[in-house]
């Protein structure tokens, strides 16, 4: 006997009081242990379109549904009593008749309202997305026999409803087609072979051989999510490429689920040693965890997690001895010094900068490549003469650094990118937008001309820690081997559409490239984003108190809750609503199922303090740019429930959102 879980299971569990789903778990697990328990009072589902569908009782509302064939069982769905009958109804468990897989399938004429098409007011129909496309077509897509007419008559209004009724690869393959990607063909099932065993079977369905695999599953549902591929998805982690590649999209799309499974792919190769790398230490954690859901344990072998400036740093010190890495304070200290003495009247910070961004960054060797070097960002170009007396400014201290045995970030990367090759075969960059000029030129010259050697994963959207530049002058070329994520897997429709708001439609990369944000397509609703403006913060957190405990009484739980402020001086007030606080920084890479964004004041976000730094128009724009991603990332780490507020005069972000939402709702 084979015991399975359905993810259909996982999602109905989910939309349980935390009671009731305490109590499913005990009886799943009773149910693995002996189905025939009579406590369960099994009942056949005597309207059922597939016969093999039973209920079994939790406690006096709540069923189970669960699929009997062949000695097998399947936990399929659970809910109270009148929803899990009519579920079991109107679905029923087939092997796709083109690919094989098997599939929960609902009974098309049980959801007619979904193609009822929408009326605008000449009365002209929209335009069918699929109209020309085949039968053959659409079964290779997976799209069930009985659905095809329904899929074909899908407009822009009506996919995503379709799409959210349909097996998992046909649902993907229309969302993928209808923003502008042609998917591929799912694979068949060979003859002879297990249905179960299909690809896309075992997406939707997981054996579980004990109780203790079964109480990981069910403790665990959201993973699940994390891990599975959508045909676009899949393109990136199967091609082979002759230099560097990129997949871009915004926050959703599932850029880090390519990045893993790009890196399982490649780790098949017993010779592989592949670094899954990103740009701290706690989003290669994130990833660490996530790996062991997608890798067996020979993959997991060849598949090295470490966030890059750690692997920087170790390299560094195996290859030349250890040393300390300079902290900024000391090296403005040496700056300003160096400075004083040559009688150059500087700003501090505007020398700093010059150091960090420019001479170190980019490793400038000397006065006359310092002279030449483009004015990256600049509005005005600085003179020559001005470029010596601050280049003897810098050789001062890069010599100072030398001699006292310091050494900047920056500079054991540019070390390193002189000697031996690093020990890996392959590289993959998640978060890549926030991968520093020295990191990726190291990169670019130690894995660029490999196959397969260099792969990033990246959202410019949310380049929240690192200036930009242009990759291609550091000696990295993605052109034509770069592509956009346009279906969000994580996000809902409506937290997404008004998150976007934030960003302009295009946004353009140091070098000229450009990511076009439009066509994203999210693949579920939620509730319409919460945006407020009030006249003081007692009033603001006594209605944040009061969402958070309206969604606490709903079944959310306090973990899948959490707070995003701009700076950590704010977070102490806050603390003690007992519910995840953090800020924005710190929340990239987190997913949660609500979060709540308050205390957009007009002097927090954009950050004043940040705003008086700017040097020039370039300068300020670029912190505008940034404090507008930072926004934007805060945002999307919602799945379901978003909160955004402030106490007026509130940030001129919140503004634009506020009277957006003023205008939806006139």
């Amino acid at each position: 006997m084979t015991h399975r879980i359905a993810d259909t299971f996982y999602d109905a569990l989910e939309k349980l009081h935390p009671q009731e789903q305490k109590a499913v778990k005990q009886s799943a697990f009773d149910f693995q242990m002996d189905p025939s328990l009579p406590g369960f009072s099994m009942h056949r589902v005597d309207r059922a379109r597939d016969p093999n569908f039973w209920t079994a009782r939790v406690n006096r509302d709540i069923r189970m549904v669960i699929h009997k064939a062949k000695g097998d069982t399947l936990l399929a769905w659970v809910g109270h009593h009148d929803a899990a009958y009519r579920w079991a109804e109107t679905r029923r468990i087939e092997s796709h008749p083109r690919t094989g897989a098997v599939q929960i399938v609902e009974a098309r004429e049980t959801v007619e309202d979904v193609v009822i098409q929408r009326i605008v007011e000449e009365a002209v129909r929209l335009p069918r997305l699929f109209a020309d496309e085949t039968n053959d077509t659409l079964l290779s897509w997976g799209v069930p026999e009985d659905w095809l007419d329904t899929v074909r008559d899908a407009t822009e209004d009506t996919v995503v409803d379709i799409a959210l009724r349909l097996p998992s690869e046909a649902a993907d393959a229309i969302m993928a087609a209808a923003t502008g990607e042609r998917p591929q063909p799912a694979p068949v099932v060979a003859a002879g072979e297990d249905p179960w065993a299909h690809p896309d079977a075992l997406r939707r369905f997981r054996v579980v051989e004990n109780v203790e695999e079964l109480k990981a599953a069910l403790d665990a549902p959201w993973e699940k999510w994390t891990v599975f591929l959508h045909p676009a998805q899949r393109e990136f982690v199967e091609r082979d490429f002759n230099g560097p590649a990129r997949v871009i999209g915004s926050a959703g799309t599932g850029k880090t689920i390519v990045a893993l499974h790009r890196a399982v792919r490649l780790a098949a190769d017993p010779d592989a040693r592949v670094l899954l790398t990103t740009f701290n230490r706690r989003l290669a954690d994130l990833l660490r965890a996530k790996l062991p859901l997608v890798a067996g344990h020979e993959e997991q072998a060849r598949i090295f997690v470490e966030d890059l400036g750690a692997v920087i740093h170790r390299l560094h010190a195996e290859r030349f001895g250890g040393v300390e890495i300079v902290d900024e304070a000391t090296l403005r200290r040496f700056l300003e010094e160096a400075a004083a003495e040559a009688g150059l009247a500087v700003d501090p910070d505007f020398l700093f900068d010059e150091w960090l961004l420019i001479v170190d960054a980019w490793d400038v060797a000397d006065a006359d490549a310092y002279r030449d070097l483009p004015r990256l960002g600049r509005k005005t170009r600085m003179a020559a003469s001005r470029r010596d007396a601050l280049w003897a400014v810098f050789a001062q201290v890069r010599a100072r650094l030398a001699r006292e045995g310091l050494v900047t970030e920056a500079g054991c990367a540019h070390a390193l990118r002189q000697g031996d090759p690093m020990p890996f075969t392959h590289v993959i960059v998640d978060e890549a937008q926030d991968i520093s000029v020295a990191e990726l030129m190291l990169l670019g010259a130690m894995f660029g001309a490999r196959p397969n050697g260099l792969f990033f994963a990246g959202d410019i959207g949310q380049r929240i820690f690192r200036a930009p530049f242009p990759w291609s002058a550091a000696g990295v070329d993605v052109r034509g081997r770069s592509r956009s994520l346009k279906v969000n897997y994580r996000t809902s429709h409506q937290i997404r559409k008004r998150s976007d708001t934030l960003l302009p439609e295009t946004l353009v990369e140091a070098d000229g490239a450009e990511e076009n944000r439009l066509g994203v397509t999210s693949v579920f609703d939620g509730p319409v984003p919460t945006i407020r403006v009030y006249d003081t913060p007692e009033s603001e957190r006594e209605e944040l108190e009061a969402w958070v405990d309206t969604l606490l009484h709903a079944g959310v739980e306090r973990e899948e809750i959490a707070i995003l402020v701009r700076s950590s001086d704010q977070m102490a007030a806050l603390d003690a609503m007992n519910i995840h606080v953090m800020t924005m920084h710190d929340a990239k890479g987190a997913e949660f199922r609500a979060v709540a964004v308050p205390r957009l004041a007009h002097d927090v976000i954009p950050d004043e303090s940040r705003l008086l730094t700017a040097r020039d128009e370039a300068h300020l724009d670029e912190i505008m740019t940034t404090e507008r991603h930072l926004l934007y990332v805060a945002a999307t780490r919602a799945r379901d429930f978003l909160w955004m507020s402030g106490v007026a005069p509130v940030s001129e972000f919140l503004s634009d959102l506020a009277d957006r939402e003023l205008e939806r709702g006139r």
